[in-house]
């Protein structure tokens, strides 16, 4: 029997229900372990699938229990020992006691799961999931939290769910360890910042704050696997900074790599990065990034996806599913600073892209400019708005490509699509969930799914990215 750290996994601050012995059938989208117990359905962080347990509940709803991993009585063969000693409190490896085969098969089951559960269509469709062959320190960005504890700051993660921080440097027990995601160089760096944020603060760490609440809020890290340069950002509250320019000047004399140390302010009610009044401190206002033969220009606030040798294997699939022969016309929808739309570029006619951010679209310009893309053009609009516009207007594409955030597209914009008759769709997804549910919408729209294909950009935690291919069907 394995004793469980009772701490290792959040506890909502509900009512218990006792303890029970439950038998682990799979996962659910958020790592956790599903039982049924009497009828109702037990999620419960840290269980794996196989596994009998012994359980709390500690939240009930009238069809689930919410519940507490207290001991795991016959493991699973697929349970490790996680490797970072902050497993099970930041929140940001939910798998890491799982072995990575595993976890790439469980991937798998979900999708095809989210699909036939949500959707109907057959689980065949689902490819097995691509993963990676040294699943560590694939992350080119990481955004650090800062808090204070005994008069000094801090950077770490905090803890799921809370405001609480999770330090990652400086402690006894992980002295410069850091996030086994994160790229050791930006955990390197962020032990730099966190050092020189102690020396620079404004005006002493009393100054300019709230009780409770630093004058910094963040520290976004970001660096190129390819030139190996480093963004340093400081997300900060409104105000004078007066230390900013020569801490600048410090980071980069003892990080030559980084060559951009930019500022956000963000109002005093919150805000992130993106929020934020964001200006160059020191040094260039981007770093450059490459996948395949092209390159990108990433400023302070592009989106760009985290694990660069993932996306290179995610990018080829979906140019495989598009089948261009170099006379299509293309329109790639939430396509942020233009990586798609120009991996894709090279082998059709014309691509258009369509992104809502005005700075992301900036970069997607210069990123076609810089590798000399002259058939792809960008436009600054919500997809939801835009796209029906192109589609209403007669100029049908041959091909459109969707990279939506989390929520999906929703069935008015498939709707437009099908209305159009576009005659072939590449879906990208971070979530099975609104994956499954638009692949119903086109499905019931006269088109037909083809094929999924997940592929692991975030090993040990439990998202998944995917492919899928949608045809229209021949009447």
């Amino acid at each position: 029997m394995l004793e469980i750290n009772p701490l290792s996994f959040p506890r909502p601050k509900k009512r218990r229900t006792g303890g029970v012995e439950a038998e682990v059938t799979g996962l659910n989208h958020a790592g956790e372990g599903v039982a049924r117990v009497e009828g109702l359905v037990y999620f419960i962080p840290g269980a794996l699938p196989g596994e009998r347990v012994l359980a709390e509940g500690v939240e009930s709803k009238k069809n689930y229990v919410r519940a507490r991993l207290v001991s795991v009585l016959d493991p699973s063969p697929a349970r490790r020992v996680p490797e970072c000693v902050h497993f099970g409190e930041c929140g940001g490896c939910r798998l890491q006691h799982m072995e990575y085969t595993a976890q790439l098969k469980q991937k798998t089951d979900l999708v095809r799961e989210s699909l036939q559960r949500i959707a109907g269509l057959p689980k065949a469709l689902v490819r097995e999931t691509l993963g990676m062959s040294y699943p560590w320190h694939y992350r080119n960005k990481a955004v650090f939290q800062v808090g204070e504890e005994r008069g000094a700051l801090l950077l770490g993660f905090y803890r799921e769910g809370t405001p609480v921080l999770v330090p990652l440097f400086g402690e006894k027990k992980n002295p410069v360890a850091g996030c086994l995601l994160v790229d050791g160089e930006i955990n390197a760096a962020a032990k730099t910042v966190q050092d020189l944020l102690n020396r620079y603060a404004p005006g002493g760490l009393k100054a300019k704050r709230r009780p409770g609440r630093s004058f910094f809020r963040q520290v976004v890290i970001r660096k190129s696997f390819h030139t190996r340069e480093i963004m340093v950002v400081f997300v900060t509250e409104s105000g004078p900074w007066r230390e900013e320019a020569a801490l600048a000047r410090h980071l980069t004399s003892i990080i030559p790599r980084a060559v951009s140390v930019a500022r956000a302010e963000v109002p005093a009610g919150g805000g992130s990065l993106g929020s934020g009044n964001i200006r160059v401190v020191a040094g260039s206002d981007h770093i450059v990034e490459r996948i395949g033969d092209l390159t990108f220009i990433l400023s302070p606030a592009s989106f760009f996806q985290v694990n660069p040798a993932q996306t290179l294997v995610l990018y080829r699939k979906i140019a495989d599913y598009a089948g261009l022969t170099g006379t299509e016309t293309v329109v790639d929808a939430f396509c942020g600073v233009g990586s798609i739309s120009l991996f894709l570029a090279g082998r059709a006619g014309e691509v258009t892209g369509i992104e809502s951010h005005p700075q992301a679209v900036k970069d997607a310009v210069k990123n076609a400019r810089q590798n000399g893309v002259k058939n792809a053009r960008f436009y600054c609009k919500d997809v939801e708005k835009l796209l029906p516009e192109i589609l209403s207007s007669g100029k049908r594409p041959d091909v459109a490509v969707f990279d939506p955030p989390r929520r999906g597209l929703g069935r008015r914009t498939v709707e437009a699509v099908a209305a159009c008759g576009v005659p072939k769709i590449v879906y990208v997804s971070c979530h099975p969930g609104t994956l499954a549910r638009d692949l119903g919408y086109f499905c019931h729209s006269g088109y037909a799914l083809e094929k999924v294909q997940p592929v692991d950009m975030f090993p040990w935690t439990h998202h998944v990215e995917c492919v899928a291919l949608v045809t229209r069907v021949e009447k």
